[in-house]
């Protein structure tokens, strides 16, 4: 199994992905109660655009220890995708993931469900328009019964066709530009996502910096707030670029040479945000270029 370890890792960090792919379905057949390699393969699947197996198989990640994506024990069942009158939206993952999740909502809405989110008390207020119920997951937290319950990343599989029109609160108009350098320290990829130290200020001196310790936003409702009333954001992955695209925000993403899987590959578009254009490394590690493909969009404007 070790050899079938690192032999995907290496495949994929040398970007040989029908090998990988192969590797991974070896690793499969071999091992079918591992969840690693279906784990692996749906990541692969998805940053391709192979959504309905990537998908199914992303349902793996909750049973790998290293992703700490937690099922809840609840006294109702798991949402297996069937009718319901009420439905319960477990978190996962970081809050960049829930908003970009939390698109799905409208959609069950219109099926006639009862809707709520349990959700990380920074995005309560910002959620809101949504229009289900939504119990803030601050401290111990009393859940009603539902009819079933459900984590926000089994929506896709589970609901099927991705939303791609904005679902959270924006505006049209708006002047002058907003920047996001870095994300969440904590992030396990955040060496990779975030500008480093010498080059943050490269991209603050484009506009206004979005982060809550310039911005004194305590929430992101309040971040939206500000982003409301500008005409772009450029941002390295992190939440707020999930925040602006999914108000439908013109919003411009700085993105590592290999990228998470929901941005695919190679494309300077995403089907997530329609209003979100990508700037990828060409070389592992160098910003300067994706900085410099930025401020020549800028002066050309």
């Amino acid at each position: 199994m070790q050899s079938l370890i690192k032999a995907a890792v290496l495949a994929k960090r040398e970007e040989r992905y029908e090998d990988a792919e192969r590797i991974y379905r070896d690793w499969m057949a071999a091992y079918p109660a591992d969840p690693r390699p279906r784990y692996g393969l749906a990541l692969l699947l998805l940053a391709r655009g192979s959504y309905n197996e990537g998908w199914r198989l992303y349902e793996a990640r909750a049973d790998i220890p290293e992703t700490r994506i937690h099922k809840p024990r609840l006294s109702f069942p798991e949402w297996n995708g069937a009718e319901v009158q009420s439905l319960l939206l477990w978190p996962e993952q970081g809050l960049g993931d829930q908003i970009m999740y939390a698109r799905f909502v409208p959609k069950l809405l219109a099926r006639g469900y009862s809707v709520t989110m349990l959700a990380p008390p920074p995005l309560v207020r910002v959620l809101r328009p949504l229009g289900c119920n939504i119990i803030s997951a601050e401290g111990e937290v009393g859940i009603p019964r539902h009819e079933a319950w459900c984590l926000v990343g089994s929506l896709p599989h589970l609901v099927g066709e991705i939303p791609t029109a904005p679902y959270l609160t924006g505006s049209e108009k708006g002047t002058g530009v907003g920047v996001m350098a870095a994300g969440n320290p904590q992030h396990v990829n955040d060496a990779a996502r975030s500008l480093p130290p010498n080059l943050r200020g490269e991209l603050l001196r484009m506009g206004r910096d979005l982060s809550p310790a310039s911005t004194g936003a305590a929430d992101f409702e309040e971040t939206a707030e500000i982003i409301r009333g500008l005409e772009t954001v450029i941002s390295v992955d992190t939440a707020v670029a999930h925040l602006a695209g999914a108000m439908g925000k013109p919003t411009w993403l700085l993105l590592p040479y290999q990228a998470e899987w929901r941005w695919g590959r190679g494309h300077s578009v995403t089907n997530l945000y329609p209003s979100m254009r990508l700037f990828r490394q060409e070389t592992p590690g160098d910003w300067r270029q994706p900085l410099r493909d930025v401020r020549e969009a800028l002066l050309a404007r």
